[in-house]
């Protein structure tokens, strides 16, 4: 069995996101997965066992099975490690569109050249139908104490969500760039409060335009203080931004994240008025 390593949402190793890929995953069993995911390492591992459908239906050609796994447990569905999943499907000659069967429901991917005449390529996933609610005010209160911000430091013109498209994810405007890079929050009360909620991520993030934004997401519930590329949230924040009824909305929109751990990423998020899905696009690069 080969354990594939990518970095997702870059075109150098040194940025993105990394996530461990295994192509060939039939036979492995819920243990096992979980036993590699803590050996790679990274904050999730994707894992292709190409034959069957979450309710053991077989697929349809170029459609695959696949489920994620974090060090901790199980994941429904991975942004950066689908990215990073299909660019090394498109890398054997697999390129084109393709189906991914997730606990989350299917997710379609299109995987092209990044350059007409280059080596690279890039994936973009279509996410299961989003969907965005204002979250509890006593949510937002306890969210703001972990993180250790008021309400001064969220940016009025965005309100506090909890969005959805394929994971759930507390979204919080910072009102500045400063108060963004200031990440310093309590891991512990976080955590408990994502596993109570069932939030994968916080998506906190920052307006630059109106179609560049600044983000970071701690996600404890991982294991991890911070992830330097979230595809999942970044799907949430497009639905989001849609249900807000930002202008924006049908233009494509840069976000930029990782830039305050070093390892920077850039993800492009589209929506469209007439579908509840949100796309996510990035490419990918092999670590050696």
């Amino acid at each position: 069995m080969e354990i594939l390593r990518y970095s997702a949402f870059t075109d150098r190793p040194d940025g993105g996101n990394p996530a461990g890929v295994v192509l060939d995953a039939q036979g492995l069993d819920e243990t096992d997965m979980l036993r590699i995911a803590k050996e790679v390492g990274f904050s999730e591992t994707a894992f292709v066992t190409a034959t069957e459908t979450p309710d053991g239906t077989h697929t349809p050609d170029r459609t695959h099975r696949v489920r994620y796994f974090s060090p901790r447990a199980e994941v429904d569905f991975c942004g950066h490690a689908t990215v990073a999943t299909a660019v090394a499907l498109a890398e054997r000659g697999a390129p084109g569109a393709l189906a991914f069967q997730t606990n989350a429901g299917r997710v379609d991917v299109m995987t092209e050249r990044a350059e007409a005449d280059g080596d690279g390529f890039r994936a973009t996933l279509t996410s299961v139908p989003a969907s965005s609610e204002p979250v509890a005010p006593q949510l937002l209160a306890s969210a703001l104490e972990a993180l250790g911000w008021s309400e001064d430091d969220l940016d009025p013109a965005f309100p506090a969500h909890v969005a959805f498209a394929g994971n759930y994810h507390l979204i919080l405007a910072a009102a500045s760039r400063e108060r963004l890079a200031q990440l310093d929050y309590d891991f512990e009360a976080l955590e408990a409060l994502s596993r109570d909620q069932s939030w994968t991520t916080v998506h906190l993030f920052h307006r630059q335009t109106d179609t560049l934004f600044h983000a970071r997401d701690p996600f404890p519930l991982g294991g991890v203080v911070e992830d330097p590329a979230t595809g999942a949230a970044a799907a949430a924040f497009g639905g989001y931004l849609r249900a807000i009824g930002w202008e924006a909305v049908g233009t494509p929109i840069t976000v930029l994240q990782g830039y305050d751990m070093g390892r920077p990423s850039l993800l492009t998020v589209t929506t469209d008025a007439s579908d509840p899905r949100v796309s996510v696009s990035g490419q990918a690069v092999v670590l050696t």
